[in-house]
């Protein structure tokens, strides 16, 4: 048997044919530059996902590029974030020549850590003043805790952006109701990677908001600073999402929540079946229905990289999200941080691994990859 990590082509065996009609509608349109497709999916994705307004960008690495850009973050200033996550998530920061400084995650569901955030603010009240915003990554689709690291920015009235490149549709229950990953900070972003939950064909992303100026000038960012065409209130760059990914991707949000519950039960499955000394299933802080399982990472104990082999040499594709932390990274090293500095994201990194979950994935598929590793681990 063959289980691949994602299969793309059975998710468009279903939606082929509503695709290509999206597709040849822009075709025959000529608007091939933003138009109706943008402006339509920007609505339906700041409805979805609770926020006010949506700006349709080139992708989830631009979306949070162009937050940093509106919120004026440059030179000298201080953003705070998780050492583990995709890198765009500090390298956005370092391209603005602004300070990427970390904190460490929580070790069940690998998101940013509000004790640890908590303790940089006890710690650096030198600091404080140069801190320009907060990213807090919504990894695998899951929201990190929210309500607290929004007391604690609050309390210095310091932005919030969101990186739910990872999480669109996922839940949080906060204590002012239940909320969607996106519209908790100033600033949401999402990508539309192909390998998302929500994934385009070819890059693509969004920003949204519930603050008019922040949306105003996210706008005026995404096309070269320009309102009206060709005259320049500030610099920004060409950051635009392509009408032909807006209309695919407008075509698949319709199925969206759908594809979420297969990823869920099949997680359920997982859970359920999966009883593996030394192997450990993803952690459910809320409950199951705010998980969108955008990857199902699980924790292996010890030889996580002698079980990827096993399962690879038995046709079964695997990932590992991420390898090396933010703070041990060559481009980091000016920062100055050690190894030893953040012992969970330092052990997610060692330790985690990301098995098939794709909604088309069926429960036959399942019991193999099960099986597999059954076989193929020893603690």
């Amino acid at each position: 048997m063959k289980v691949p990590l994602l299969d793309l082509k059975q998710q468009l065996k279903a939606i082929e044919k509503e695709v290509k009609d999206a597709v040849n509608d822009v075709i025959d349109s000529t608007h091939y530059i933003m138009g109706p497709k943008v402006a339509e999916l920007e609505e339906q994705i700041a409805e979805y996902t609770g926020a006010k307004y949506a700006t349709g960008v080139s992708s989830g690495t631009d979306a949070l590029l162009i937050s940093l850009m509106t919120l004026d973050v440059g030179p000298g200033d201080i953003v705070i974030t998780t050492p583990f996550s995709f890198f765009a998530t500090a390298g956005v920061i370092a391209r603005l020549s602004a300070t990427p400084v970390f904190v460490d995650i929580e070790p069940d569901t690998y998101n940013l850590s509000p004790d640890a955030l908590s303790r940089w603010f006890g710690a650096s009240k030198e600091k404080i003043g140069k801190v320009k915003a907060i990213i807090p990554v919504h990894l695998y689709g899951q929201c990190a805790d929210m309500d607290p690291i929004l007391e604690i920015a609050q309390q210095h009235n310091i932005p919030v952006i969101e990186d739910a490149a990872q999480a669109i549709g996922a839940g949080y229950p906060s204590k002012y109701g239940e909320k969607k990953a996106g519209s908790m900070g100033t600033i949401g972003c999402f990508s539309f990677f192909p390998s998302k939950n929500l994934g385009g064909m070819g890059d693509g992303g969004m920003v949204v908001t519930k603050d008019a100026n922040i949306y105003e000038k996210l706008k005026k960012h995404r096309n070269h600073g320009a309102n009206p065409k060709y005259y320049h209130e500030l610099i920004g760059g060409n950051f635009r999402l392509d009408p032909i990914q807006a209309a695919i991707l407008s075509v698949k949000l319709s199925y969206l929540d759908k594809w979420h519950s297969m990823r869920q039960g099949n997680a359920a499955y997982y859970d359920k079946n999966m009883n593996i000394k030394g192997v450990k299933t993803p952690t459910i802080v809320f409950k199951r229905e705010y998980h969108i399982y955008n990857q199902y990472v699980i924790s292996v104990m010890n030889r996580r990289d002698e079980l990827r082999e096993y399962l690879a040499k038995n046709n079964i594709g695997t990932e590992i999200y991420y390898p090396v932390p933010f703070h041990k990274q060559k481009c980091f090293q000016y920062l100055g941080y050690q190894a030893g500095d953040f012992p969970n994201s330092e052990y997610a990194a060692e330790h985690t691994l990301a098995l098939p979950i794709y909604p088309e994935l069926t429960t036959e598929m399942q019991d193999y990859v099960i099986e597999k590793i059954m076989t193929g681990y020893r603690v």
